[in-house]
């Protein structure tokens, strides 16, 4: 069965127990969206699925709901797993799945990915899990070490199945959906459709039902304009784009890792602050980018498509495709990440004489031609500069030491004498501490935090800022 669109249903008109209706009912899920109204009824049957639906439409819920409904908390053993191609997915898929777990009775979630150390995630499964949520590298290094017994699997779920193929994942999802019991439910979520999704479909899916839901942003929310440019030009045509347009935070997509960082080169000799994001970052460096954009301490974020998989940024004002990417799919799925909601997005798209080919697919996707502006059309507007509003201080210190982002907010509001306004958002990591404040007060900040005490100790404080220019 193929469903194209479905009408929202109410999430009462689900066979759900008694506990999972008041949860939804508590955190505000009221009207089904179409992938969840076209796919729970199948799932929650039992049936194996293969579901095309992009970020943001809420397909978490679609897969959580059902491997919860057909879970026993009282066996602690590992009766659901969800692989995931990186470990920020893995996170809000992880944080989903406890938000809607919240009042079922002890079920235990844990996150097994890359970047982190083996030994406290094995130690972890040692004490017994229920749902395990992670990259397929990591887990199949788990299953090498006996670490993870997947004998009572109920459910497997494979999130964006296509990404994880990109990335090469292939061989070791093979591996671990072997090691998983014949009768299991499986369930597979795809942005896209390419043949080797097909193929794991027949090796690992029992008479799946089909499911496909339009994109659920409305792009008559985005605004797009393209411009033709030279290979030679095309990098400082970004700093063009983004001083006329000036949005308060953009992410520019390149087709390569080079190009990301000679593109970051070019932004940060005109003043405006760029990170990149692509996969050779180590996974520490990679989690301090993601945070610096989030807290608005960078203005823009220079990434490429796998690498930015996974990533939902609020309120996110501008996407810039520097390169047209070969996949048609993909622009549509780049220029989605703008215009959410009730806002509406900016998209800016950049593309020489060589690229056309590229531009008439997108055309063909989306049926419409593409609106063309001339470069240098565009001029500056307003001479302040593309400062973003807030610095990072890290602090050494984290989870491990008891660290709680109160502690810091009081520690900045009181014998800091800042006030809560000048604060933003405050992310505690295992050893780390990040806080992000306003601009101009950024240096006070760290001298303060340097010299009193946090949690009844000293702790060493700077900022990010200068330490990307010390790299540098």
């Amino acid at each position: 069965m193929t469903a194209s669109s479905t009408p929202s249903a109410d999430f009462s008109s689900l066979p759900l127990s008694a506990a999972m209706q008041e949860t939804l009912r508590s955190l505000g899920y009221l009207a089904m969206t179409p992938i969840q109204a076209a796919s729970l009824p199948l799932t929650l049957a039992g049936q194996d699925l293969i579901a095309q639906a992009k970020t943001g439409s809420g397909k978490t819920a679609a897969f959580a709901l059902p491997l919860l409904h057909r879970l026993d908390s009282r066996e602690l053993s590992v009766q659901a797993m969800v692989l995931c191609p990186t470990r920020e997915l893995a996170d809000q898929v992880c944080q989903e799945i406890r938000r809607l777990a919240r009042l079922e009775a002890n079920i235990k979630v844990l996150t097994l990915c890359g970047g982190s150390p083996i030994r406290p995630q094995a130690e972890s499964l040692a004490f017994g899990a229920h749902i395990v949520v992670g990259t397929p590298g990591r887990i199949m290094d788990h299953l090498e070490r006996d670490n993870l017994d997947l004998s009572q699997l109920r459910t497997l779920v494979l999130d964006e199945a296509d990404r994880m193929l990109d990335m090469g994942f292939h061989d070791d999802i093979v591996k671990v959906a072997r090691q998983c019991p014949k009768d299991r439910q499986t369930l597979l979520f795809s942005a896209t459709y390419p043949e080797g999704i097909a193929q794991l479909s027949k090796q690992f899916l029992r008479n799946p039902k089909e499911v496909k839901v339009a994109s659920t942003h409305d792009a008559a929310k985005i605004r797009q304009h393209w411009f033709q440019v030279d290979d030679s030009t095309r990098l400082d045509a970004v700093t063009q784009l983004l001083w006329h347009f000036r949005p308060a935070n953009a992410i520019a997509f390149c087709n390569t890792k080079q190009q990301c960082r000679d593109l970051v080169d070019v932004l940060t000799a005109h003043g405006i602050e760029a990170l990149a994001l692509h996969g050779d970052l180590e996974q520490r460096d990679r989690d301090q980018v993601l945070i610096q954009f989030a807290n608005r301490s960078a203005t823009v974020l220079v990434a490429t498509d796998v690498a930015a998989r996974g990533l939902d940024i609020a309120q996110l004002e501008a996407v810039i495709n520097v390169d047209v990417t070969p996949d048609a799919e993909v622009h549509i799925h780049r220029i989605g990440r703008t215009g959410r909601g009730d806002a509406e997005g900016l998209a800016l798209n950049l593309a020489s004489m060589d690229e056309m080919g590229r531009v008439g697919k997108i055309e063909q996707l989306q049926g419409r031609e593409s609106q063309w502006t001339p470069l240098d059309s565009l001029h500056a507007s307003g001479t302040e500069p593309l400062h973003a509003p807030m610095v990072t201080i890290q602090i050494l210190g984290g989870r491990k030491e008891k660290i709680r982002p109160g502690d810091v907010l009081g520690a900045l509001t009181g014998a800091a004498g800042f006030e809560g306004k000048q604060i933003g958002k405050i992310n505690v990591t295992d050893f780390h501490t990040y806080v992000a404040v306003d601009r101009d007060i950024g240096r006070q900040a760290v001298a303060k935090l340097n010299t009193l005490p946090l949690k009844g100790k000293k702790v060493k404080a700077r900022l990010l800022m200068d330490l990307r220019q010390d790299e540098r």
